[in-house]
């Protein structure tokens, strides 16, 4: 496990995977300019297949300066504004030492006990447990935390956090994330505009004849090849996304533990998380990047996470670590134990003594409960009669006067 941090042959995988990613980028967007250059053929022309096709291809060659040009344009735009954009969409601010003291101090020993320069460190008020590393370089890195997780884990357990985050921006798994999410945003903005042209256009022909050699009734077969090549580019668009691989969660897990050396925090971090890390304001994109992304059922199929349960597992078998199973954070308390503790109740609002892990037990959530009287009365007389006064009541109930 301690050789998966900064493990150098998943580094140079990643840097090949990003260079392959980028040229696929560019084929899906050419497949897209020929998809549409055919849509245009065949709904100007009334032509043979074979003639529309050649058409579309010329079409396609005078386009490649615009399409290539437009791509690296969008390339561009989200290598320098892709963390303006994040920001945006989760409303996530850069804090100092001075603001998040706590949450600084821990990064910043995690990267210089291995000489790591540290990313920016952020924020975000979400009530969900997660955070997720962003950036494209050194310049860009940065962590952002969601406050529900700052409130819900401990200090070992948001080291162990932080660790992950750090082990998925050595490893280059954060770049790739956003060279894919870059790709789908191109194919899937492309398909849009062509699926819109398409059907508010409602297929009209202009049925331009032109030369006899041409031929006739390829208008539609051509239609249908086009939308095909369409639909055949975004679901590549879409299985790139899905398709890199869920080994990265087990390094950067495994990555955490060889930083922290508590393979028990990690586990712990991952229960608390599993099941609350849903943010409700961040894009698919964004939840992409986080520490989980839960999926269920069948979508599980398309989960870019494997499971917590899997990988509690892995640190269980290979990091020797602990499972505690399911966690119930503080402030979860099922509607049985809040009718427990109401019955627990008298008739003066004292909360009576309770049962081992129910309110106002040992293990509820509650605040301590006080017996109504001690067992034994020290350095007092008997306590009064019921029908006598009553005296004024001590922290351990009633006590008599001297």
């Amino acid at each position: 496990m301690a050789a998966a941090y900064g493990l150098y042959t998943h580094i140079q995988s990643n840097k090949r995977r990003s260079i392959a990613l980028l040229i696929g980028l560019f084929f899906l967007v050419y497949l897209m300019v020929y998809a549409g250059a055919l849509l245009a053929e065949a709904m100007s022309y009334t032509a043979s297949p074979q003639w529309l096709m050649r058409q579309a291809l010329q079409d396609l060659i005078k386009a490649l300066p615009w399409a290539t040009g437009g791509t690296l344009l969008w390339i561009l735009i989200a290598y320098w504004f892709h963390q303006s954009i994040i920001d945006a969409v989760t409303g996530g601010r850069e804090v100092t030492r001075k603001e998040e003291p706590r949450l600084y101090n821990l990064l910043e020993n995690l990267c210089i006990s291995r000489g790591i320069t540290m990313p920016k460190l952020k924020v975000m008020d979400d009530e969900a447990l997660n955070a997720f590393a962003s950036g494209m370089n050194q310049r860009q890195y940065s962590i952002t935390v969601t406050t529900g997780l700052l409130a819900a884990l401990d200090d070992p357990e948001i080291e162990a956090v932080l660790g992950h985050e750090l082990t998925h921006i050595r490893n280059g798994d954060v770049r790739m994330l956003v060279i894919a999410v870059v790709i789908a945003g191109v194919i899937g903005f492309f398909a849009e505009m062509i699926f819109r042209l398409i059907f508010q256009g409602g297929f009209r022909f202009s049925g331009r004849s032109g030369d006899s050699d041409r031929g006739k009734g390829g208008g539609f077969i051509v239609i249908i090849v086009a939308i095909a090549l369409i639909a055949v580019a975004w679901l590549l668009s879409v299985v790139i996304r899905f398709a890199l691989s869920r080994k990265r969660e087990f390094l950067a897990d495994a990555g955490s533990v060889e930083l922290t050396k508590n393979p028990d925090a990690m586990i712990s971090a991952l229960r608390k998380i599993e099941g609350r890390g849903e943010m409700v304001h961040a894009t698919s994109a964004v939840m992409e990047m986080c520490v989980d992304n839960p999926r269920e059922g069948f979508a599980d199929l398309f989960a870019t996470h494997p499971s917590v349960e899997r990988r509690v597992s892995a640190l269980v078998q290979y990091a020797g670590g602990h499972d505690p199973g399911p966690l119930a954070l503080p402030d979860e308390q099922s509607p049985g134990e809040s009718d427990a503790a109401q019955d627990n109740q008298d008739q003066d609002g004292r909360v009576q003594d309770a049962p081992r892990g129910v309110a106002g037990g040992i293990t509820g959530g509650a605040k301590p409960f006080l017996p109504g009287q001690p067992p034994v009365q020290l350095g007092g007389s008997p306590a009064p009669a019921p029908s006598a006064p009553a005296a004024a009541p001590g922290p351990w109930g009633p006590h008599g006067r001297n």
